[in-house]
C-alpha cells in the first residue's frame, strides 16, 4: 500500500536520520566498496535527512535536503533521477520502501551528470535494484569509469566514484518510454558536457502538467580555469545554447539537482506547511533558473576579463 503523503509527511527527521545512521554504520562494518563515503565532510552539508516529498501526481523526491533525487511511480515499475553519493543509498533506499515500493521495482534510473555528488550512488542502486542507467554519450563515458574528464571546468577538483554498469546511452530529444509513462532526455551542457535534463507530463483527474528535472546550470570551476580562455569558448557556448533550451521548456514544475538552485528547499518547507496551493507549481521557473544562472556566467566573464 502506498502511503498518503499527508502520513509521509508527518513522519519525524529524526527518525530518518537514526535509520540512515544505522543503516550506514552496517554498510562500513561490512566495507561494502559501493556505499565507502565520498568527500564526507563536503557532503555532510548535502545530505540534511528528509522525509519523501510528494511532489505532483505520481513523482516523489526521495533525497536530502541539499541533493534531489526523484522517484516517479509508473504502471511498470519505478524511474528514479541521480543516485547521490554512495554513503546516501541506504538512506535512498529506505525512502523508496517508505512510499510503500520495492528497490527492485526500480527498473531505470536516469543520471543529470557525471559528477560523484550526482552519480556516486548509481552503482549500488543498479546493484541493489538490477535498474539500467540511462545518460548522454559524453556522460555514459565517464560514468562506465567512475572518473571524470579531463576537460571538465572543474576537473582536478572532483573525487572519483565507483564505475556504473548496466548503461545505455540516449540522445537528447529521445523518449523513454516505462508502461504508459515517457520521459524525453535534454541535453543541458555546460556545467559538464553531458550533462542531461530529464521531463515527463504529470497528470491528475485530467489536467497534466509538465515536470522537469533540471541539471546544474552553475558555472562553477576549479581554481585556475578561465572561461574566456580560446580552447574553453565550445564550454561557454553549451552554456549559453542550454540557457536558451531551459527559458523555452514547457515547465509548470522545476526541479533541480540542488534544491537550492532554483528554491526548492524553501518550497519543500511550504509545502510541509501547507499542500494547497501547491508551491512547486510556477510556470515561470525554468525562465527564472535560466537567468540566474546566466547571470552568474555572464558575472564571471566580465571579472576574467578585468
Amino acid at each position: 500500500m502506498i502511503i498518503s503523503k499527508y502520513a509521509v509527511a508527518g513522519m519525524t527527521l529524526a527518525l530518518t536520520l537514526a535509520m540512515s545512521a544505522g543503516a550506514g554504520a552496517g554498510a562500513a562494518a561490512k566495507d561494502d566498496p559501493l556505499l565507502r563515503p565520498i568527500a564526507p565532510a563536503a557532503a555532510a552539508r548535502w545530505l540534511g535527512p528528509q522525509v519523501p516529498v510528494h511532489v505532483h501526481g505520481e513523482t516523489y523526491l526521495v533525497g536530502f535536503a541539499g541533493l534531489n533525487v526523484a522517484l516517479i511511480r509508473t504502471d511498470a515499475g519505478l524511474i528514479l533521477i541521480d543516485g547521490a553519493v554512495p554513503q546516501a543509498v541506504p538512506a535512498i533506499e529506505a525512502n523508496i520502501r517508505r512510499l510503500g515500493f520495492r528497490v527492485r521495482d526500480v527498473k531505470i534510473i536516469l543520471s543529470t551528470e557525471p559528477h560523484f555528488d550526482h552519480a556516486g550512488g548509481l552503482a549500488a542502486l543498479v546493484r541493489d535494484s538490477g535498474a539500467t542507467v540511462l545518460a548522454s554519450a559524453p556522460a555514459a563515458a565517464e560514468l562506465r569509469t567512475g572518473h571524470g574528464s579531463d576537460g571538465d571546468p572543474q576537473a582536478g577538483q572532483l573525487e572519483n566514484f565507483p564505475a556504473v554498469p548496466r548503461l545505455r546511452a540516449v540522445k537528447d530529444g529521445e523518449r523513454i518510454r516505462l508502461g504508459s509513462t515517457v520521459v524525453t532526455a535534454r541535453a543541458t551542457p555546460g556545467h559538464t558536457m553531458g550533462s542531461m535534463s530529464w521531463t515527463w507530463p504529470s497528470c491528475v483527474q485530467g489536467r497534466c502538467l509538465d515536470i522537469v528535472f533540471a541539471s546544474s546550470l552553475n558555472p562553477i570551476s576549479a581554481e585556475g580555469y578561465r572561461f574566456t580562455d580560446p580552447a574553453h569558448r565550445p564550454v561557454v557556448a553549451a552554456f549559453r545554447s542550454t540557457f536558451a533550451l531551459v527559458r523555452a521548456l514547457p515547465c509548470d514544475i522545476l526541479i533541480t539537482a540542488h534544491p537550492d538552485q532554483s528554491g526548492g528547499d524553501l518550497k519543500v518547507a511550504r509545502l510541509r506547511r501547507s499542500p494547497t496551493p501547491n508551491p512547486y507549481i510556477d510556470p515561470a521557473a525554468c525562465q527564472t533558473y535560466a537567468d540566474k544562472y546566466q547571470a552568474l556566467l555572464d558575472a564571471r566573464l566580465r571579472q576574467e576579463q578585468r
